[in-house]
């Protein structure tokens, strides 16, 4: 095999991704990341670049730690499916037979399926209510309860929710577990261990706090997202405590890419199996149809894009059969999946090509800017697939 290859990865055309990313760096788009890279399990480009910030005094590292935001329901997903697995609930359950608060009109048609495609009919909102701390989900899941409602028919529409699905996911595995535990303790116990994510926590976790790069939001992200100490407008990422099932995880670019590695392998890592092959198979279909992003629609009909299908599986993300704009690039296989989050974190894993794909990134970008960077360098990246 070329010098030049390994795994199946051109690292000579892998090379090309430092070049647009530095460039991009130095235009200031966004300040650093890291970027991993991996074909068949092997990583072929791991680096990172730039800084935290806009002042340039922290660099970033291979081991920095990053707030995943929306990156985080995928390991809510992975705890909803470990309860399906187990028979704690189904996925035609209904949430209010497990949140009985959650009740009253259509909400009550409401099940596990319509929140994991984001097909509830509840509204895409940030907030559960204005100003409110988010740290404590039992708040949040009050708070949802009394101010959250149906705009239409469960299954009639596709509104991505920022914080009410998994929430609401989160907050029904952990009353369906048998031991009772909490969110923080279900995925420690569930994914982090088993998986040896040392580097990744529900909430800052003391020990990762010194690596932690605090999120710059850069005016792109129009709330605040508060914690009950009070640390800054969003201070919420820089609580220990915190249990957000929406945006709440830390982690750094290798134990993503291991939880990644996870899913690409069928649900199994190391011989620590975490899923079954057939609740993965399901969740890289997708259940959404034709229908849009609503989300989204908005922003092709503000840029002038073709107006693409949502494209949602079982939690995931897909990249899907319709030429256009996607995180997950144009070259990717149609059944690519993963996640992604607020304008600076994404993974995806394309099953066709045995690829994994993992960016963290600091400095928060406008939306449709960040799917333009992410669809380019998942292009460099898979156009080194040889």
């Amino acid at each position: 095999m070329d010098d030049k290859v390994k795994s199946g990865l051109d690292t000579g055309r892998l090379a090309r991704l430092r070049t647009v990313i530095e460039a991009d760096i130095q235009r200031r788009r966004y300040w650093g990341g890291v970027i991993l890279v991996a074909r068949h399990g092997e990583p072929g480009f791991f680096e990172a670049f730039g800084h935290a910030d806009e002042q340039g005094a922290k660099p970033v590292r291979k081991d920095s730690v990053f707030s995943l935001f929306s990156v985080t329901k995928a390991f809510t997903n992975v705890l909803v499916f470990r309860a399906i697995e187990h028979g704690q609930f189904g996925l035609t359950t209904k949430v209010s037979e497990v949140i009985p608060e959650f009740s009253g009109g259509m909400r009550e048609q409401i099940t596990v399926f319509h929140m994991l495609t984001h097909t509830s009919g509840l509204p895409s909102v940030y907030e559960a209510r204005p100003g409110m701390y988010i740290d404590r989900l039992d708040e949040v899941i009050a708070a949802i309860c009394e101010n959250v409602h149906s705009e239409v028919k469960p299954g009639e529409r596709l509104d991505y929710a920022p914080l009410v699905h998994h929430a609401l996911l989160g907050e029904m595995a952990r009353r369906a577990d048998p031991r009772k535990r909490s969110y923080r303790q279900l995925v420690e116990d569930e994914i982090l261990k088993p998986l040896k994510l040392k580097d990744t926590s529900v909430g800052l976790r003391a020990d990762l706090r010194s690596r932690h790069l605090a999120p710059d939001m850069r005016g792109n992200v129009p709330l605040n997202h508060l914690g009950h100490s009070n640390l800054g407008p969003h201070g919420a990422f820089e609580e220990e405590n915190a249990e957000m099932p929406w945006v709440g995880i830390a982690s750094t670019a290798t134990d993503m890419f291991r939880f990644a590695e996870m899913l690409r392998r069928g649900g199994e890592l190391d011989g620590a199996r975490i899923l079954s092959p057939r609740i993965l198979e399901l969740a890289r279909r997708n259940w959404t149809g034709e229908k849009p992003n609503e989300v989204y629609r908005k922003l092709a009909e503000k840029r002038g894009w073709e107006i693409m299908p949502g494209y949602i599986g079982l939690g995931f993300v897909l990249r899907g059969e319709v030429m256009g704009h996607t995180l997950f690039g144009t070259l990717t296989s149609p059944e690519t999946f993963g996640g992604y989050g607020a304008g600076t974190t994404i993974f995806w894993v394309d099953p066709a090509l045995e690829m994994t794909f993992v960016g963290l990134c600091t400095g928060v970008m406008e939306r449709g800017d960040n799917m333009e960077r992410w669809q380019k360098l998942s292009d460099i990246a898979v156009a080194a697939a040889i």
